[in-house]
């Protein structure tokens, strides 16, 4: 291929539609052999790479990150896979793919479609190519382009080769006989060395976007340090596709994506599963308690118990129980105990655990109950991202069983609305659900280590010495502010109180079937929930010039698009505010205030309205719900268009709106 930009037809800044350039010039570099190639300086880009699941996408792409983050971009992942254990291979249902957005400024989102796209097969082009703009970058493993992988999907001839692909920038790379010839003298076998093809297509990519090497070495070795031979083969396989990138005429420019301006501190790219398991380590540390985590195995939410069981020398304590029921028996137990008690789960497991957590209100104990959302109902789709489940958290128990309720909003948020729900749970001795979602489980973007002494002090009392005026044990007297009751560790003594699921009488806890006792408990309960609205910081509100007619509210994962799509909003010229609520139950106090101020208020859920239905009901506001449920994150274009047409239907103008770039025009603001 010839040309400033092989492989890409140039616009007419002198780059390829979508790719994003920095600056106008290209810097030559001599590779070896004498050839000069050139390197085109870009302020974003978009990758994804897909394959079967077997192929190593999310390694490959995992890696990717982890260097990205150690050059200094700004990033944000989108990894997507089947739910199943093993599809057949090459078939559409065994599709895995992994996106990645880089960039030198601010990002919000892992970008609404790729620039890039890498496929190892049949199936992974015909899943993806969909999301590929006219013009875009796309490089197939050829020889893996074979009749039977081509019939497995329904393709009559190769799409590499009859034409049907000409409104893409195609290459054609043979990745898997180029990395069984790299290996030819590792004594590996060929189906062996076939795996190591996700190696070559990383060295590829990082000669292209110039990534560091020498983490992804490190990270082999000690990966593999078991095997040898296959670490060296990885290596090998690793250094051979970043050697063809330098050599051969198929790529003549690189690119260079350069670090992004961050406030100064120590940074590490993290998932939103691995910032929620620091998160509790954290609580566990700043309030003195043991962790104890009792959880059964679920997508998403597997890793959290994964990562915790690496930290037993912080004071935590796992255990995977037989059922979701015994996971929560066993945390509340300990919680009853004086440990922070915490239960993982997604959807399915929540229904599972509702009774324990009405008992967990009853004999209020602080608790915190983990639900990484998936698509439902009944096991739905269980790698795919979805925001269905809040009315459950709000609602979903039997009997006025109030809990408060948590969402993060980023991977790295998990940390710190972590460290709020045990707050909370810690304070006002309650169960506390913490609503994470697929996408910020498996997601990631950088995050700023915090200091220690930065973090909320957790530090908590427990009862020691009876508290009636003659001398017995009130369990159930309360704290006037908080009107939480004691937490008394058993086995102390001259404590000793009656706990379990009966109804308590105010004060002494014994068991009362009294009507008025009841009707003051259920009373005391929901007030002592709606009192930690008093403890919620002010409401954020995103609006720069101060005169915005509507004003988008949203809730978790959804505010990266749409904090997106509102710069596409202000690049446009015109204004919009955006609010985005972490405490779902209770509700912020000036809320309603707030949503007052507005013309129109625009609501994004990734479910049919529920957050727009509870907020239509308290607030009597006229909610604009826009709603999908797809198993994917919204795309930024998709609610910069509806957000135009609600401004243009409140003001009664229309404005032009460019939704096709991810970078608003003039700015540099990307998404």
């Amino acid at each position: 291929m010839t040309g400033t930009t092989p492989g890409i037809t140039p616009g007419a800044d002198g780059v390829a539609p979508g790719m994003h350039p920095a600056v106008d010039p290209t810097v030559p570099s001599s590779a070896p052999g004498g050839l000069v190639k050139s390197v085109v300086e870009l302020d974003r880009v978009v990758i994804r790479l897909a394959g079967d699941s077997g192929d190593g996408m999310q390694l490959t792409g995992g890696r990717f990150t982890s260097e990205t983050a150690s050059f200094g971009n700004d990033l944000s992942t989108l990894p997507n896979f089947p739910a199943e254990i093993r599809a057949p291979t090459g078939t559409l249902p065994g599709v895995s793919s992994f996106q990645l957005h880089f960039a030198d400024h601010d990002i919000m989102t892992p970008g609404d479609a790729p620039d890039v796209l890498v496929v190892m097969n049949p199936a992974a082009l015909k899943a993806n190519l969909v999301d590929l703009p006219g013009g875009g970058l796309l490089i197939a493993d050829s020889d893996e382009f074979t009749p039977r992988n081509l019939a497995k999907v329904g393709y009559a001839s190769n799409p590499l080769e009859d034409g049907s692909l000409e409104k893409w920038q195609l290459v054609s790379v043979p990745l898997t006989s180029m990395t069984t010839d790299a290996l030819a003298d590792s004594g590996l076998g060929k189906k062996e060395a076939e795996r190591s093809k996700n190696m070559f297509t990383l060295g590829l990519l990082s000669w292209m976007y110039h990534r560091p090497t020498e983490g992804t070495i490190r990270f082999l070795e000690r990966q593999f340090r078991r095997k040898p031979q296959i670490a060296a083969a990885n290596i090998a396989a690793f250094r051979a596709g970043f050697n063809y990138g330098e050599t051969t005429e198929a790529f003549a420019v690189s690119y260079e994506v350069k670090p992004a301006p961050m406030a100064p501190g120590k940074y590490r790219h993290i998932s939103g599963n691995q910032a929620l398991s620091y998160g509790l380590v954290a609580a566990g540390q700043r309030s003195g308690l043991p962790v104890f985590l009792g959880a059964y195995p679920i997508t998403p939410a597997s890793d959290i118990l994964h990562e915790l069981s690496k930290h037993k020398s912080f004071g935590v304590r796992t255990f995977q129980a037989e059922d979701e029921i015994a996971g929560i028996g066993a945390a509340l137990g300990a919680s009853f105990g004086g440990a922070l008690g915490v239960t993982t789960t997604s959807g399915p497991g929540v229904a599972l655990k509702a009774e324990t957590i009405g008992l967990a209100v009853m004999t209020e104990l602080p608790l915190l109950v983990v639900d990484v959302q998936r698509g439902g109902p009944s096991t739905g789709l269980p790698t795919k991202t979805e925001q269905s489940d809040l009315l459950q958290a709000l609602y979903g128990r039997n009997g006025e069983a109030p809990v408060p309720v948590i969402a993060p909003r980023s991977p790295g948020d998990c940390f710190d609305a972590t460290l709020e729900a045990a707050r909370i749970a810690l304070t006002y001795r309650t169960p506390v659900i913490l609503l994470s979602d697929g996408y910020l489980a498996n997601g990631a973007e950088p995050w700023s280590i915090p200091a220690t002494d930065e973090l909320p002090d957790l530090r908590t009392e427990f009862a020691t010495e009876p508290n009636g005026e003659d001398g017995e044990f009130l369990p159930y007297l309360r704290d006037p502010e908080t009107l939480a009751r004691p937490w008394a560790v058993p086995g102390t003594a001259g404590l000793q109180h009656r706990i379990g699921g009966l109804e308590k009488a105010d004060k002494t806890g014994n068991i009362s079937y009294d009507p008025a006792n009841h009707d003051l408990m259920t009373r005391l309960r929901q007030a002592k929930v709606d009192g930690i609205a008093a403890s919620i910081p002010p409401t954020e509100v995103d609006d720069p010039d101060g005169d915005a007619r509507v004003a988008v509210i949203g809730w978790g994962s959804t505010y990266g698009p749409i904090g997106a799509a509102c710069r596409r909003i202000r690049a446009s010229g015109r204004s919009i505010a955006q609010v985005h609520l972490r405490h779902l139950n209770p509700l912020p106090a000036d809320l309603g205030e707030i949503l007052a101020r507005y013309d129109r208020v625009v609501c994004p859920e990734m479910n049919l309205g529920q957050l727009a239905m509870v907020l239509r009901a308290k607030y009597l506001v006229d909610v604009h719900s826009h709603t999908q449920v797809r198993g994917l994150p919204f795309r930024a274009a998709e609610l910069a268009a509806v957000f135009q047409d609600v401004i243009d239907g409140t003001t009664g103008t229309v404005a032009t709106l460019d939704t096709g770039s991810d970078t608003p025009a003039q700015t540099g603001a990307a998404l």
